[in-house]
């Protein structure tokens, strides 16, 4: 699917990016009768580098978006998350989730926001941001876009920028703080007929090989699996004892998740590939970007919309994407200022910060798998565990509680 070639000169908002957050703020802003262009650089449907999972804070989104229905039906359902230690233990944590490829899930949502009203135009490209006059610091007014050599100018009352973790289109719209993601991941997916039934959960490993990070296994519908490794949270970016981005080979981090792991050596074996692994950075914690200037806002992975201990993100993108319309259309509806707009959406995004703080705490797991071989040995012995590991999955329980000091050292008490 491919927009109109024929861009409008002008529009009340541009939304910049049609991926789960870009999408989601378009429609809720066509849904309060704003004209809104919605470009991105490719056409749909295409494919993104994700581990697809769609935990519960993704299901709301999806239900206040209207597409619940649509991407369950294609979608491959799940009730539990196995967490499987160093030492292959393992423990299923119930939980509503599910897996679709981001190739689906995002056609399905670009095309709501079409559907609702948004002017869809593909492939262009942001080159940057157009101000009024008064320097760099001056009011973003639209975007100069680029697509195929062809160049065009569009005047907005308001800018969105959901263009996801690669940093070029918040360096050029002067948001961006760092260039060095928060972690990378490596995914392919592979038809294997025989895992079908064997592999129902979706499936993550932790072990000392797998440096600082995770290995996954997902099942998709028709007998596809996404198979992937995650290291979040892990890279050097003042000087700390971290990985750089040197010295990690993620294809051998996948290699060693293969080795360390029966079934990904099942799967990888017995399977057909389809397509190639692929890699994509993660921005993580609602750091290392500004998340608005006058007359344009930040949302979605841009500004780090992905938790540090799992790297699940669409849920959040979506939620991140959504409170920008709804700050652009209250300062619509109330003749607000940019000053005003601009405070409400970081409010917004600010408040969500502590639990994305307790994820990044969380992640320590990562940097030592231990942790996780304790916990899941409580959790198979503690019903009151397993219910906080559900908890933390359905965002009712605090995750960072789990692997503090003082939560380790209640782990080695007697089991009651």
């Amino acid at each position: 699917m491919s927009g109109d070639a024929s861009l409008p000169d002008s529009c009340d908002v541009l939304v910049v990016g049609a991926g789960p957050a870009g999408s989601a703020c378009a429609q809720m802003l066509v849904r309060a009768g704003l004209h809104t262009v919605l470009v991105d650089q490719h056409d749909f449907p295409r494919d993104k580098t994700c581990g697809d999972g769609l935990i519960p804070d993704a299901h709301a989104a999806l239900r206040r978006l209207g597409v619940y229905d649509e991407v369950m039906a294609q979608a491959q359902a799940a009730q539990h998350v196995a967490c499987i230690g160093p030492r292959g233990g393992r423990v299923d944590v119930p939980g509503s989730v599910a897996v679709l490829p981001r190739k689906v899930l995002d056609h399905i949502l670009v095309r709501a926001a079409q559907r609702a009203g948004a002017l869809l135009h593909t492939p262009w490209r942001f080159e940057a941001p157009l101000l009024d006059g008064q320097g760099e610091g001056g009011r973003v007014i639209g975007a100069r876009l680029k697509s195929d050599g062809r160049h065009h100018e569009l005047r907005a009352r308001w800018v969105v920028l959901a263009t996801g973790a690669p940093p070029q289109a918040m360096i050029a719209a002067g948001l961006n703080q760092r260039r060095t993601p928060t972690g990378i991941a490596l995914r392919g997916y592979v038809k294997n007929e025989a895992l079908v039934g064997r592999i129902r959960a979706l499936e993550i490993v932790w072990h000392k090989r797998l440096k600082h990070g995770y290995g996954w296994i997902f099942p998709c519908a028709g007998g596809v699996f996404n198979i992937g490794v995650g290291l979040a949270d892990c890279f050097n970016l003042a000087g700390s004892t971290r990985l750089r981005m040197q010295d990690v080979n993620l294809r051998q981090v996948f290699e060693a998740f293969c080795e360390i792991y029966a079934p990904a050596r099942e799967l990888m074996a017995g399977g057909t590939p389809l397509g190639e692994l692929k890699g994509a950075p993660l921005r993580c914690s609602l750091d290392g970007a500004d998340y608005s200037r006058a007359g344009l806002l930040a949302t979605g992975e841009a500004i780090g919309s992905t938790y540090d201990f799992s790297g699940e993100g669409i849920g959040k993108a979506m939620q991140t994407g959504m409170l920008a319309a709804a700050a652009i259309v209250k300062g619509h509806e109330q003749r607000l200022g940019d000053g005003a707009v601009r405070d409400d959406y970081e409010a917004a995004i600010r408040a969500l910060q502590p639990r994305f703080e307790l994820y990044r705490k969380a992640s320590r797991v990562n940097a030592h798998p231990w942790l996780a071989d304790l916990v899941i040995w409580r959790a198979r012995n503690s019903q009151r565990i397993l219910r906080r590991m559900s908890g933390v999955l359905e965002e009712t329980a605090n995750p960072g509680n789990l692997v503090s000091a003082r939560g380790i050292a209640k782990l080695f008490l007697p089991i009651r």
